[in-house]
């Protein structure tokens, strides 16, 4: 059942979406060049351990913590701004549908 919205009303929504889609990849960009930092850092610094070294948990776990923790927290942003939902709904269903006619086509 979709809501009878004014136009005012649609361009808020839309104007919402677009600051939440964009707060998203602020938010993945400082998660990725904090994460490639850090590597940077680790292999400057000689000390990249080895899981088979120290074991997920043993002493190597603090250096993958930040990038696990906050990579979580990303998927849950993704989730909260995308939901599963928009993944494969009938939407996305009917233009992947028509990428691949058309893909036959050529």
């Amino acid at each position: 059942m979709e809501k009878d919205y004014s136009e005012e009303e649609h361009y808020l929504r839309a104007e919402k979406k677009v600051k939440d889609i964009k707060g998203f990849y602020k938010h993945l960009f400082w998660y990725v060049l904090a994460n490639i930092l850090g590597i940077i850092t680790l292999i400057n610094l000689n000390e990249v351990p080895s899981f088979s070294q120290y074991g997920f948990w043993g002493m190597g776990y603090g250096y993958y913590a930040t990038a696990i923790f906050w990579g979580i927290g990303i998927l849950a942003h993704w989730l909260g701004v995308f939901g599963i939902k928009d993944i494969f709904s009938k939407e996305w269903e009917k233009r992947k549908i028509q990428e691949l006619i058309d893909k036959d086509n050529k």
